[in-house]
């Protein structure tokens, strides 16, 4: 009694999935998304990149090498 009953379920599932993404189904277009916090970011690159600078250690020159 149950395998007829799944066997229609099963069918309409599979009708529903493969009709939900026809060709010529309405397309909207896709906006692009606003950059809100771009001049936060910068900022804030601004920033730790010149923090980075004032951290890092100085650089030693090579001492010369005997020959």
């Amino acid at each position: 009694m149950e395998q007829p009953t799944g066997f229609v379920l099963a069918v309409d599932a599979v009708t529903r999935h493969v009709n939900s993404a026809r060709p010529d189904a309405p397309v909207r277009p896709e906006r692009p998304r606003v950059a809100r916090l771009a001049p936060t970011r910068l900022a804030a690159a601004g920033v730790l990149r010149r923090l980075a600078d004032r951290i890092q250690p100085p650089t030693v020159a090579a001492a010369p090498r005997c020959s």
